[in-house]
């Protein structure tokens, strides 16, 4: 992979990973309402969830979607109508957990499942394994795509779980949460808009 490659991958893996998403949305939330520390199981599993889809899409599954487009439609709907329910659970949601409450931020498998049904991991995925592998080494050029991704997502996703950890103080004023779910909520739904169409 030449050096120019690399950097545009990079520059790839570092925007899709950072910009708002389904999982991004979902960790700032989780930041606000379990804190920093709880949620590093929802960060690590994102990471390790979305390595596996990437790997899945480079070796075939990727040509064997775009072979039956059903089958890609059947998994946006699933992933739409998993994060409605999310959705669902954040705005309702009108009190942070102090570590002894029954709320539970998203567990790792839960988080690494996800991934294989959220609309804007699938972009990525077939994009970037459209794009960057070179088919002369494609078994390596995979491996590389996937660890540019894996290097580059914990840290991109650690953002959003700290900047909402961060705001944990100002929200523990219950109006405040309330009105901080119910946005959040409604930015995860809209989330989905780009990757529904």
């Amino acid at each position: 992979m030449s050096a120019d490659t690399m950097l545009a991958l990079v520059l790839f893996a570092f925007t899709t990973s950072i910009t708002p998403g389904p999982n991004n949305m979902m960790l700032f939330a989780s930041g606000v309402n379990f804190g920093f520390r709880r949620t590093i199981p929802h960060m690590v599993g994102i990471g390790a969830g979305f390595l596996s889809l990437l790997l899945g899409v480079g070796l075939g599954l990727g040509a064997v979607l775009a072979a039956y487009p059903p089958a890609f439609i059947g998994l946006k709907i699933a992933g739409g109508a998993y994060l409605l329910w999310i959705a669902w659970k954040i705005g309702s949601s009108r009190q942070m957990s102090d570590g002894e409450a029954k709320a539970e931020p998203m567990s790792f498998f839960g988080a690494a499942a996800f991934q294989w049904v959220n609309p804007k991991a699938w972009v990525m995925a077939v994009t970037a394994m459209a794009v960057y592998p070179n088919p002369e080494q494609y078994a390596l050029t995979v491996a590389i795509v996937a660890l540019v991704f894996a290097a580059v997502n914990l840290p991109s996703v650690s953002t959003w779980a700290g900047f909402g950890s961060v705001l944990r103080d100002w929200l523990s004023v219950p109006v405040r949460l309330k009105w901080f779910n119910i946005t959040m909520a409604v930015l995860l739904v809209l989330s989905l808009w780009p990757m529904l169409k």
